[in-house]
């Protein structure tokens, strides 16, 4: 009888530790995907492109106020392209062309470089659409053109044919994936062509993290052994530490395809 109450009191300490272990994972999921909610409810209180008094406390910094493209210039340029790029309804838009890369208005960075961030945007992409928001963009590796920098993918998985391509066992350039390096779950909480979706990056020293709608989607390490081998298997393996600057910008593509941007924002976080 003795024994039997003993065990019966291990078996429930077991369990209790299983719970505590589980609740806590479950509450650092839960606050993530939280952070990124608050803000999408934020943007749906006060309207889009502006912030709450709590985002402005919080660091956050609005870069587009749905009618003037300051924050930004063109990729290798002084000034915002003359063409290729407008704001109309609140939404800054990359417009259609022929599909080919930086050939018509071309990319787009924000004035700063920024090294420890998050950012957010909210995106609609149209049927077949590519584009792509790159950061910790140098604009020495390519003299004109597309600059080079780490990119979170925007894509048509179903349309674009990049969707079954990419480095590194393929699938690494789907929408959400670190481009031609890793790949975004096939199961990411995409709402769809033609709907608003959020895409969030998260920066502290090495470590970056993609979100979609609040999910995260893949996390990395700059400079790890596994990045390392990643971009010698990729199109990147050509450039000198690429993807490992110490601060960079953050950019939108113009891929030729028509994407809209809206609730636009960065805010500078604390070296891990």
């Amino acid at each position: 009888m003795r024994n039997t109450l003993f065990f019966s009191a291990v078996a429930l300490l077991l369990a209790a530790s299983g719970c505590n272990s589980s609740s806590n994972q479950t509450a650092e999921a839960t606050e993530e995907e939280s952070s990124t909610a608050e803000m999408t409810a934020s943007a749906e209180e006060t309207g889009d492109n502006t912030l709450t008094d709590q985002e402005r406390q919080d660091g956050w910094l609005l870069l587009f106020d749905g009618q003037s493209p300051d924050h930004w210039r063109g990729a290798h340029k002084d000034a915002f392209p003359e063409k290729g790029w407008v704001v109309e309804n609140g939404q800054l838009i990359v417009m259609e062309s022929d599909g080919a890369e930086s050939e018509n208005g071309g990319d787009i960075v924000t004035q700063n470089e920024y090294a420890n961030f998050e950012f957010q945007v909210d995106f609609k992409l149209t049927e077949g659409a590519n584009s792509g928001i790159k950061y910790f963009v140098t604009e020495d590796y390519n003299p004109e053109g597309s600059a080079i920098g780490l990119e979170y993918q925007l894509l048509d998985d179903e349309r674009h044919p990049d969707a079954k391509l990419g480095n590194n066992g393929g699938g690494t350039r789907t929408l959400a994936s670190l481009y031609d390096l890793k790949g975004a779950p096939k199961s990411k909480p995409f709402k769809g062509i033609g709907e608003w979706n959020t895409a969030r990056i998260v920066v502290q020293g090495n470590h970056v993290e993609h979100y979609l709608n609040g999910e995260k989607v893949l996390e990395f390490e700059r400079g790890s052994d596994e990045y390392n081998t990643l971009v010698e298997n990729s199109k990147y393996k050509k450039w000198d530490k690429f993807g490992m600057a110490d601060s960079g910008h953050i950019l939108l593509q113009d891929h030729g395809n028509r994407v809209y941007f809206k609730n636009i924002k960065v805010r500078e976080l604390p070296a891990s």
